[in-house]
């Protein structure tokens, strides 16, 4: 360890991870030392997870604590997390991804936090699992959706629908992850914490070179201003101190004003608001009358579906996805049938 640092008081080495090797000290242990909340903190950010996936670890801890009458966790065990469990799918009906969200929280909690690897939880009762299709829109119903769209909205759901990306990773986009030379666009930390590489649509090069001169001004403006930057993924922080200033690090669709980061409190530019997507889908779709519920998503999902009616096969849909099975993939092929699997109505033949 470095002269001169100060280790966080619930950091471990990694070698005495419980999760690990099965045995060692846990971060949190009661009457000493930090609060289990706060241990529950280090252990996702050392992590580098999210803040969505810290603020909804933490509400089910909270909630996981409160339904057994503010009971300390360390003297609970595989039959409170069964119970709880099993009442969220029987007692409150939530959904199958709601109780895998909750499960997934309170498996972090013992394992890492509170160092319990022989959890068993073999006796939940699971919520039921719909098996959905995704909701397509047909080239016609996606061009005239596009149609009502300008500016950054425009912009943005064009490049969701002609890269297959999703809404987070459209956002989250840097100047330096797309590549105008080879017609690619450089996913990085996609779902899974996974880069992958896209296509960048031919007919967006032109309308994106022109916006990122507007991006540049902004940026050129902010430096002139002697304001912090844009916000840095957390663990990158310490690696480019100066990436923040750095055109290379500026976001493609970066917001319209400063806000505050909410885990370090200081003022930065962060990336344009979801919300502006998505209210633009919702009017769009009211615009155009069209009855299907449309979502940033959905553009990602007429994107797979139509490259798979052109005739490309689905491992490079697949891969251009970024999905990990190709049994994911695979829930657009029905696509390819016409009506009930390609069978001829007899009400047609009257």
């Amino acid at each position: 360890m470095n002269k001169g640092f100060t280790p966080h008081p619930c950091y471990r080495p990694p070698s005495a991870s419980p999760s690990r090797v099965g045995a060692g000290r846990p971060l949190y242990q009661p009457g000493r030392g930090p609060r289990l909340m706060d241990c529950l903190r280090a252990a996702i950010r050392a992590r580098h997870y999210s803040l969505q996936t810290e603020k909804a670890y933490r509400s089910w801890v909270v909630r996981f604590i409160r339904h057994y009458e503010v009971r300390n966790p360390a003297d609970m065990g595989d039959e409170e997390i069964n119970g709880f469990l099993t009442h969220l799918a029987v007692e409150e009906h939530v959904s199958a991804s709601t109780q895998n969200q909750a499960k997934a929280a309170l498996l972090f909690l013992f394992r890492e936090v509170l160092g319990r690897t022989e959890i068993d939880l073999s006796n939940v009762v699971h919520a039921k699992r719909p098996k959905r299709l995704p909701i397509v829109l047909s080239r016609d119903e996606v061009r005239r959706v596009l149609s009502r769209l300008d500016g950054h909205a425009w912009l943005l759901a064009s490049l969701l629908y002609g890269s297959g990306l999703r809404l987070k990773e459209g956002i989250n986009l840097r100047v330096k992850d797309v590549d105008f030379g080879r017609g690619e666009i450089l996913v990085r930390s996609g779902k899974g914490f996974k880069d992958r590489v896209t296509m960048l649509p031919e007919s967006l090069k032109g309308p994106i070179r022109k916006h990122l001169t507007e991006v540049r001004a902004l940026f050129e403006a902010d430096r002139a201003r002697g304001r912090p930057g844009v916000s840095m993924p957390e663990h990158l922080e310490k690696k480019f101190p100066h990436g923040s200033k750095s055109w290379l690090w500026m976001y493609v669709f970066p917001s319209g004003k400063l806000s505050t980061a909410p885990r370090t409190g200081v003022e930065l530019r962060h990336h344009l608001d979801p919300s502006v997507l998505k209210r633009g889908l919702l009017s769009a779709a009211r615009s155009e009358k069209i009855t299907k519920r449309i979502t940033a998503h959905t553009l990602r999902h007429s994107f797979a579906t139509h490259l798979l009616e052109t005739g490309y096969d689905i491992r490079t849909v697949q891969e251009l996805l970024g999905h990990a099975n190709v049994n994911t993939t695979m829930v657009y092929t029905h696509v390819l049938n016409k009506g009930g699997r390609g069978v001829c109505s007899p009400a047609d033949n009257l």
